[in-house]
């Protein structure tokens, strides 16, 4: 987790490191507790007809690949002793997972980045753009990203619920953003409709006095609907930590969820996610300093045989 100064640093000094997470959504940032063992895979989704509790479990097949589409847009507006600073981010991104193996009790796949579309553009600075599947060349800013491209940023082993057993990481951000974790955690037992549960998080953010500060949160998932197959999840970050100082405020508020999940409860995987976020915080550096924050990240299942493959970057120049 990078710590910096202010929020303001978060978007205009490491705009590259917020655009390789908001496509990465590897969430290692956030630290995810242990959950009880539930009912294995296998049994049927809807396991009491009477009260309709559903089981909810992820399902990967050996050789399987699962794509989606990531697309991540925000806006940060800043003011400090009068002066106003904007910095807008713009991200569209194909990432996959490439099952290794699977079986009742556990699945591994390859987490890869395949092609990404990148906007940049910091206060009165030239807007700076790159395509990997037609600019062979990525601008300084986004060099670090365009060399995660095409392999493999993390080799994963999860359960039926999507606790990571086992993760060897290879490259990518270890902040998720708020953007949520690799997997989505689903609980151990049957839910029915309008029932929720929860997942402990950690947010470490900077003091005034220049203090690390854990800050516990805790995600909370409720399960909205179940319509065709197609289970309908809201996801709402919950602050357990009491925060005293604005400008821990302004560095906790840009990394709690806030939307909806769409799950195939009959194949067990990610259908779509949706996530927003709009947030003020006044006098985060002194009297008279205000950051708005307002973004929107959507996550989208799509078919393997509409996607382009990124065009390497010409590393030899490195």
């Amino acid at each position: 987790m990078n710590f910096r100064s202010h929020p303001s640093s978060f978007s205009f000094g490491n705009t590259a490191l917020l655009t390789l997470a908001a496509f990465s959504l590897l969430g290692a940032g956030v630290v995810q507790a242990d959950r009880p063992t539930g009912a294995g895979s296998g049994q049927s989704v809807l396991v009491d007809g009477d009260s309709e509790k559903y089981l909810l479990r992820h399902q990967l097949a050996p050789n399987q690949t699962v794509r989606y589409k990531v697309t991540h847009v925000a806006k940060t507006k800043t003011r400090m002793n009068g002066t106003e600073e904007v910095a807008n981010v713009h991200t569209t991104s194909v990432r996959s997972w490439k099952v290794r193996n699977a079986d009742e009790n556990k699945m591994t796949f390859d987490h890869q980045i395949d092609s990404v579309e990148m906007t940049q553009q910091n206060g009165d600075q030239a807007e700076v753009r790159w395509d990997s599947t037609n600019d062979k060349e990525p601008p300084k800013i986004f060099s670090v990203v365009a060399e995660q491209i095409g392999t493999p940023l993390a080799t994963v082993t999860i359960d039926g619920k999507g606790e990571e057993i086992k993760r060897e990481s290879h490259a990518g951000s270890k902040s998720s953003l708020g953007m949520g974790s690799l997997t989505l955690a689903l609980p151990a037992d049957p839910v029915a409709i309008g029932e929720s549960w929860s997942v402990p998080s950690e947010i470490q953010a900077r003091t005034d006095d220049g203090q690390v500060k854990t800050i516990k949160i805790r995600q909370v998932y409720t399960l909205k609907k179940v319509k065709a197959g197609v289970a309908t999840i809201s996801v709402k970050s919950q602050t357990l930590t009491p925060i005293d100082q604005e400008s821990l405020r302004a560095q906790v508020v840009q990394q709690l969820s806030n939307g909806s999940i769409r799950f195939d409860v009959d194949n067990g995987y990610l259908l779509g996610k949706e996530l927003d976020w709009d947030e003020t915080v006044v006098g985060f550096q002194g009297p008279g300093s205000m950051m708005e924050y307002r973004a929107r990240m959507t996550e989208e299942l799509v078919d393997a045989t509409a996607v382009k493959s990124a065009a390497k970057p010409n590393r030899s120049r490195r």
